[in-house]
């Protein structure tokens, strides 16, 4: 078994940004989510979001891809919500894509802060939109990056986890 270390920020949206989180439903479907990931040899750091949206800050073993993680998790979940839990309004699904963001060690810290405070973040209007983006078309057209074209690469104007240009070490 090697030994290693990885963090990783994943977002992904319910479908058209509906508000499909119930309250309800909102800690069985996290719970859902932790379980899910631990049974694939993932580990959940954090998991949080609103009613449109979830964050999870997760380990994930070199052995499974991201793709297949987020795979597993989000028809795992839905699988859940649609066939286990009661039934709510509408079916449950999430949309297409996702975001995945890299964390360093000394950022994980925070990262977790951020994704455990997200309902303060969207109340009080102090959301990173560069760590609420989940797919390449807002990347793309986001004014706050700087995209070089001839190499696909996405800088950010400030750090990730500086929240009100607070630096993020």
């Amino acid at each position: 078994m090697p030994f290693w270390r990885s963090y990783a920020h994943l977002v992904w949206t319910t479908r058209n940004r509906e508000p499909l989180i119930r309250p309800e439903i909102e800690a069985p479907l996290y719970a859902c989510l932790i379980d899910k990931a631990a049974a694939i040899g993932c580990y959940v750091h954090a998991v949080n979001g609103i009613t449109d949206h979830v964050h999870l800050i997760i380990s994930i073993p070199p052995r499974i891809s991201v793709s297949d993680v987020v795979k597993n998790l989000k028809g795992n979940s839905s699988h859940f919500v649609n066939h286990v839990l009661p039934a709510g309004p509408e079916p449950f699904s999430w949309q297409r894509g996702y975001g995945y963001l890299t964390l360093g060690e000394s950022q994980c810290a925070r990262a977790i802060t951020y994704v455990e405070n997200q309902k303060q973040h969207h109340r009080a209007n102090t959301t990173n939109s560069w760590l609420e983006k989940v797919d390449e078309d807002a990347e793309q057209s986001d004014a706050s990056t700087d995209t070089a074209s001839a190499t696909g690469l996405v800088r950010e104007e400030r750090a990730s986890y500086g929240i009100l240009d607070e630096p993020p070490f």
